[in-house]
């Protein structure tokens, strides 16, 4: 696998030369980690060697859509991929052999699966589903990928939602509220694959905007390495033009835009509350607030990983303290509800805590909800459960309006 073109393509040695099996502005790989695998090869029974008759099958990512491909040997040297007809978004350690082609797959009306396609047939078959909840697709709503221009001339990808419920409709003339969603990483990526916790609020007439803003995986070299030296800046640049994008197509209602995110995802959200004046209310699921505490706090796995997205630590101190909203708790201005495990090591609770003093004290409304026993991430269905109910109540009350079902309040300070 080489990114010298800028893209993870598949390369094979030539004598002594390296040669992309079938090179394309396509993902094939991705950098960093413990990753599954997205190739394999099968050989045809009876072949006399590895290489002779093998087929390479693989997966590879275009516009942040996964596709399955199929290469056979004598096709390369510049060679053809052909693409193979799946429903599927996202594919995942992919494996060849006799039987078919097994992957874990996804798609906008399917959660994580396990999936073998069988060349011969040309069809896919679902082995295994991870949950055994099923929605009607009339209430599901299908993500559609969607490009916009950012700052520095540049182009941002998203995958956008629509409200969906086909028991309800809203008032004529009244645009939907949208909710704006910051993956964690923060060189991840968002997928298109079918999320729960998204239809959650679609089919309450939230439209959706789930941002891969630039630093995320499957777009090529280029588009990842924008967020080096720049977190805080290029990810909050993306979901702000992409709130504007919206707004001027006329799709969502620009006075009632929230913003959420996990992680890294937490931390693009204070920041964007704190240096933008774009967003009505925001929720942090267990944000940075304070980068120069993240980079000494942090656990091993992650050391010195803010080096590349912030500056070197000590030396670059002045802009940490820059970009860390705990430090600029003047630019908040609309209420935020804070999400917090209370075993979190990668992001402890004290950064949660000291950003909901700040607002505290400056009169903002706030919420702070904590999970005993929780860490980086939720993993109790009560917990979860609570969460996506609790930002929904607390959304409600800044939005001014009042949900279809009882939910459990949630004690908002200053409100």
């Amino acid at each position: 696998m080489s990114e010298r073109t800028g893209w993870w393509n598949i390369c094979r040695l030539v004598g002594s030369e390296i040669q992309p099996v079938a090179p394309m502005e396509a993902e094939f790989g991705a950098p960093k980690g413990l990753r599954p695998s997205s190739f394999d090869f099968f050989d045809a029974p009876g072949a006399p060697e590895a290489a002779a008759g093998s087929k390479l099958y693989c997966a590879y990512v275009q516009n942040g859509l996964a596709n399955l491909g199929v290469a056979e040997e004598g096709e390369g040297h510049g060679g053809r991929l052909r693409r193979l007809d799946t429903p599927f978004s996202v594919i995942a350690g992919l494996r060849a052999g006799p039987a078919g082609v097994v992957f874990i797959g996804g798609a906008s009306t399917e959660g994580p699966c396990v999936v073998r396609y069988r060349p011969e047939q040309g069809g896919s078959e679902i082995l295994r589903r991870s949950t055994d909840v099923a929605v009607a697709p009339a209430y599901l709503s299908v993500p559609e990928a969607i490009e916009f221009p950012t700052e520095g001339g540049l182009t941002a990808h998203a995958f956008y939602y629509r409200p969906q419920n086909p028991d309800f409709v809203a008032p004529k003339g009244e645009l939907p509220p949208l909710r704006v969603v910051c993956h964690g990483g923060p060189v991840g990526a968002t997928t298109a694959a079918l999320n729960l916790r998204i239809q959650y609020w679609t089919s309450r007439g939230f439209a959706v905007l789930d941002v891969n803003y630039g630093g995320s995986i499957g777009y090529g070299r280029s588009y990842r390495r924008r967020l080096r030296g720049k977190w805080g800046v290029v990810d909050v640049d993306d979901c702000v033009t992409g709130v504007r994008y919206l707004v001027a197509k006329g799709e969502v209602d620009g006075n009632r835009t929230m913003i959420m995110g996990g992680s890294a995802g937490g931390y693009t959200t204070l920041a964007a509350l704190a240096f933008r004046n774009v967003f009505r209310a925001g929720a942090s699921h267990f944000g940075v607030s304070d980068l120069e505490v993240l980079a000494k706090e942090t656990h091993k796995f992650e050391s010195r990983y803010l080096d590349s997205l912030i500056g070197r630590y000590p030396e670059d101190i002045a802009i940490y303290h820059e970009r860390s909203p705990l430090y600029h708790a003047d630019g908040f201005s609309c209420p935020v509800i804070f999400f917090q495990g209370l075993e979190d090591k990668v992001v402890p609770p004290n950064q949660a805590e000291l950003m909901v003093a700040k607002l505290r004290a400056k009169g903002i409304p706030v919420a702070y909800v904590p999970f005993a026993g929780e860490g980086h991430g939720f993993r109790r269905a009560e917990n979860i459960k609570r969460a996506l109910e609790a930002e929904f109540y607390f959304i409600s009350r800044v939005f001014g309006f009042q949900p279809a079902e009882d939910l459990e309040p949630v004690p908002i300070e200053n409100m």
